[in-house]
């Protein structure tokens, strides 16, 4: 049955993004379709202000939608916050193995995963939901599920990294999940015949 809640475009080439977030938000009624565009992305150490600024330049030329852009970053402790909101660019470049080489003759590898989540749409100034969990890199890459830096980072209170945990275990704990979570919560106060339990039943 087709929802008729307004769904989100999600302003991204990333089809893993656009798969995590409709197993995320569908679950509360909210549809999700993917906008494959090229994004302009400033030189921010801040999430909130690259995704900020892309979602609200995007969204002048589709005012009637509500338009989503994700930014996320892993900050390595050691590395003094790198390689944060550059993560995209850096994993093109040095990949999961470059930052292990990085990290080889640290001990402390603590990290934390961050998500910023901008919407912009008609009738509210645009929001910002964010997801923050810390964790540490593992020794070596391990896991074949997910994407982006996955394979070595390792949740605190976990043992495997995010790409062993399986796509439904990232779905529940990722910062990605924790922002789309908010985004879900303002949304059903906005359209409360979307605000649906996380099993899809109606609350």
């Amino acid at each position: 049955m087709r929802s008729a809640n307004p769904p989100i475009w999600l302003a991204t080439g990333n089809k893993q993004k656009v798969d995590e977030a409709k197993a995320i938000l569908e679950k509360y009624g909210i549809p999700v379709r993917q906008l494959n565009i090229v994004k302009t992305e400033i030189q921010s150490f801040s999430l909130e202000d690259v995704a900020r600024y892309a979602s609200e330049q995007i969204s002048e030329s589709s005012k009637q939608r509500l338009l989503a852009v994700e930014d996320s970053g892993l900050f390595v402790s050691s590395l003094n916050g790198f390689p944060g909101p550059y993560s995209s660019y850096v994993h093109k470049t040095l990949g999961v193995q470059g930052v292990l080489q990085l990290l080889a003759n640290q001990h402390d590898r603590r990290a934390v995963f961050q998500c910023a989540l901008a919407l912009s749409g008609p009738g509210f100034r645009t929001k910002i939901f964010t997801g923050t969990v810390p964790g540490r890199i593992a020794s070596r890459a391990e896991g074949s599920s997910g994407f982006g830096f996955d394979p070595i980072f390792i949740p605190n209170g976990a043992r495997l990294t995010f790409a062993e945990s399986g796509r439904d275990v990232k779905n529940k704990y990722s910062h990605r999940a924790l922002a789309f979570r908010k985004l879900a919560a303002w949304y059903g106060k906005r359209w409360p015949s979307s605000h649906l339990s996380p099993n899809g039943a109606l609350k």
